[in-house]
């Protein structure tokens, strides 16, 4: 039920269906109900709908509809928690791209913003913020409101829900809201938000080994009996944080090496020639198929990368008579960046091209390189190794 970060691409059709059935935006947030909450809402019902109704006999069958609604219920405040995350995003103006509810919860998406410490602790405690007000607010109505039969037990259910919910998001460790509470600690402390994001993910970590060891190892040495449904709701939650918090230490230390992404550096020497060139200018240019070579459209614009296997298969008596665009292949659109691009801003918009190769220009527009998408990974994930020259594409 964290807030987490993302580039989005809103407006994608594919990307709304896979995120769930739309159900409606709240305060111009679009709010997406994924399909694996249905395993657990069909969880509640089945673990605790038996349980209804052996405390309460004269409620029957009814005990499963009073399961389901308790399922609804825990939507319900699961949806406050990460509309309060949002809403309080939006006094920062940091725009949010969409709420999802799943099978863990839910969580916020943001577009880009620029955070600061205090300000992630806000929009991160706003979450269990909310759910002790709701809590608080099922608290005066059972006190109040003289309540009986089953508006009492979905009552009693609606408080507990939000009590656990908050209590359970304060923990310090992401993937958990509390996690933003030490990785602001230790970002106020360094002045470097990706050693208190790693922090952080280590406390999640060991959150998930002290709730393994006070639930089930624990229970296990003192020769107590383990409650099958409850183990393995531990294991399931356990594994959810520790995937979570490995996540963040991971996209931190991807984040740390940002810096290594510099159009310039990484890019292959390329030329650039026009659509009217033949496979013997490319030969005269490329001579043993280094630089790369890209082809230009009449505006100038990068369109095509020559294949300099398949220019070198061109006999000789016909290569000042073969176009260029008999041995090249198309480039995505727009797949070219200026040779002055590096960091999160280079990466942002490479992420929404196609292609996995994209021309490097100069400031006049023209070709000076070829960067590879593997190169980017590359820097990003600390495995860059150097790109062969002018290995073609596999079509």
């Amino acid at each position: 039920m964290a807030d987490t970060g993302g580039q989005g691409q809103p407006g994608k059709v594919a990307a709304s269906r896979k995120d769930g059935i739309p159900l409606g935006r709240i305060a111009g947030i679009p709010v997406y109900l994924a399909y694996s909450w249905f395993i657990i809402a069909a969880f509640t019902v089945i673990a605790y709908g038996p349980v209804l109704e052996t405390n309460n006999p004269h409620l029957g069958i009814t005990a499963f509809l009073v399961a389901f609604a308790y399922a609804l219920l825990l939507l319900i405040s699961v949806l406050a928690h990460e509309l309060a995350h949002a809403l309080t995003a939006k006094v920062f103006h940091w725009p949010t791209e969409k709420i999802v509810l799943n099978l863990w919860g839910g969580h916020t998406q943001f577009q880009s913003f620029t955070a600061s410490p205090g300000r992630s602790v806000l929009v991160a405690m706003a979450g269990p913020a909310a759910n002790f007000v709701l809590a608080g607010a099922g608290w005066l109505l059972l006190a109040y409101g003289q309540l009986s039969g089953v508006a009492d037990i979905l009552a009693n259910i609606f408080v507990w829900a939000n009590l656990l919910i908050g209590i359970f998001n304060v923990l310090p460790g992401l993937p958990l809201d509390g996690g933003r509470l030490v990785e602001s600690a230790v970002w106020k402390a360094t002045g470097n938000q990706d050693k208190g994001t790693i922090a952080a993910g280590w406390a999640g970590r060991i959150i998930v080994i002290a709730l393994a060891l006070w639930f089930i190892v624990l229970p296990l040495v003192s020769g107590a009996r383990p409650d099958i449904s409850f183990t393995l709701i531990t294991a399931l939650v356990g594994s959810f944080l520790w995937m979570g918090a490995s996540a963040s230490i991971q996209q931190a230390r991807m984040r740390g090496r940002l810096y290594l992404v510099d159009a310039a550096a990484l890019a292959e020497p390329a030329v650039g020639l026009p659509d009217t060139a033949t496979v013997a200018d490319v030969l005269h240019r490329a001579p043993s198929g280094s630089p790369a070579v890209v082809v230009c459209d009449r505006d100038g614009r990068p369109a095509a990368i020559v294949d300099a296997g398949a220019a070198a298969m061109v006999p000789a008596p016909l290569a000042a008579t073969t176009p260029v665009s008999a041995v090249s292949y198309a480039l995505g659109a727009g797949a070219y960046v200026p040779e002055w691009s590096k960091g999160q801003e280079l990466v942002q918009y490479l992420a929404q091209l196609d292609g996995q190769e994209y021309a490097v220009v100069d400031r006049d527009g023209a070709v000076t390189g070829l960067l590879h998408q593997s190169a980017v990974l590359g820097a990003i994930t600390g495995k860059y190794r150097p790109q062969p020259q002018n290995q073609g594409q596999n079509r």
